[in-house]
């Protein structure tokens, strides 16, 4: 069940859908699956304004999306995609960007922001 204030047939539902979906696909149980979904929904809304309050870390961190596990506290790298990378990369308009690796990408992509 979606969060509440999470209109039925909305984006934050059907968000909340896709995101549950995902997790139990990861091998989440459900109920870790419905926690994840929701927490990300409730986040998303806070930072979009559409929530009632909200906490300093939901509006002032970077976005899920963006994280990319940065603080899921497993082992091995951490953050982004070589996919996400190459994503953000393009829409950069970093020349040579095919070629590159992972730590490649994310150096790109750090010195075309800056």
């Amino acid at each position: 069940m979606p969060p509440r204030g999470v209109k039925k047939g909305s984006k934050r539902e059907r968000q909340y859908e896709h995101i549950k979906e995902s997790e139990r696909e990861q091998g989440a149980s459900q109920a870790r699956a419905e926690e994840i979904a929701a927490r990300t929904v409730n986040k998303e809304r806070a930072r979009s304004g559409e929530s009632r309050s909200s906490s300093r870390t939901s509006t002032g961190d970077i976005s899920s999306g963006r994280r990319g596990g940065l603080r899921s506290g497993r082992s091995g790298p951490r953050g982004r995609t070589r996919a996400q990378l190459y994503q953000e990369a393009r829409k950069l308009g970093v020349e040579g960007r095919s070629s590159m690796n992972k730590a490649q990408l994310e150096r790109a992509v750090e010195n075309k922001k800056h």
